[in-house]
């Protein structure tokens, strides 16, 4: 069990919510409810009573809340017994990235960075995807957390992070969308609940446009997490980056259908203006990034 998954315990045992928790923590209130799940078996003991109501702690899980307290606190001190490179540097950056990316990377990489520099003031702003890199160019945020488009407009830096398949999903409930229950698909005739913009809308149309298929659309949505909601009320098939399914509350309620060729991955990671990447705010964050 590592320092986070403490971390992450006395948060939810304070706020008794894991949506609330997850919103301070900026993590999936279903992503909160699997570690505390794994918390308990690697515990050997029902930790939270999850009755209607607050969440509250089971006799185990009050010895386990102090344990974690104790823990905290004395690998705190440590830290600040042994760490001679906590940084004097102040100022702020502004971030702007999806709520998925949200949790999915920022989490890890603030945590280190407010490690290293407490003194810094970080603002978060999240939106959709397909506004990050516009963001970037236009100085609307310091940092972006994005997927690399096709081609990387001038003036920009990107450092890859992780990279993350993008799917075909489908309602999980076959027959629901009976145009795909055939042995050879007529993607002509699928409702596709696209994107609007963006680089998942512009590999979806590549992807059509090499078999020389017109898509059927259905709808056209903001936001990838909206597409995800809008498959699983088995309106039609969406296309979406595996993270974004990972992380979805809804995700037990689609499928992911095997079509070949795969589309593309995305690489994610953070971007800003080039001209830019010598301030040292700057520097501290893309440094940590890779730790």
């Amino acid at each position: 069990m590592d320092y986070k998954d403490l971390r992450i315990f006395l948060a939810v045992s304070a706020a008794q919510n894991l949506a609330r928790a997850g919103q301070e923590l900026h993590m999936s209130a279903s992503t909160l409810s699997r570690r505390i799940v794994r918390m308990e078996e690697e515990a050997g003991a029902q930790l939270l009573n999850r009755d209607r109501g607050p969440l509250t702690l089971t006799p185990a899980g009050e010895l386990f809340r102090q344990h974690a307290e104790q823990t905290l606190a004395a690998w705190e001190a440590l830290q600040s017994a042994v760490d001679t490179n906590v940084s004097d540097m102040e100022g702020s950056l502004t971030l702007y990235c999806s709520v998925t990316a949200s949790y999915s990377f920022l989490a890890d990489l603030l945590a280190r960075f407010r490690e290293r520099y407490p003194k810094v003031d970080l603002r978060l702003h999240t939106g959709d995807a397909a506004e990050s890199i516009p963001r970037a160019e236009s100085g609307g945020a310091d940092v972006v957390i994005a997927a690399r488009p096709e081609q990387l407009p001038d003036g920009l830096t990107f450092r890859t992070m992780a990279s993350s398949p993008l799917l075909f999903i489908a309602p999980r409930a076959l027959g629901t969308v009976p145009e795909i229950a055939q042995t050879e698909i007529d993607w002509g005739k699928v409702p596709m609940v696209l994107s609007e913009s963006g680089l998942a809308r512009s590999r979806v149309n590549q992807w059509f446009t090499a078999r020389g298929v017109k898509p059927r659309i259905y709808a056209q949505v903001s936001g990838n997490e909206a597409i995800v909601s809008m498959v699983a009320l088995g309106v039609g098939v969406g296309v979406v980056p595996e993270l974004v399914l990972h992380n979805s509350p809804l995700a037990s309620r689609v499928r992911v259908l095997p079509v070949r060729p795969e589309l593309e991955p995305f690489a994610i990671g953070l971007c800003a203006q080039t001209q830019r990447m010598n301030e040292p705010l700057l520097q501290a964050l893309w440094t940590t990034a890779v730790r």
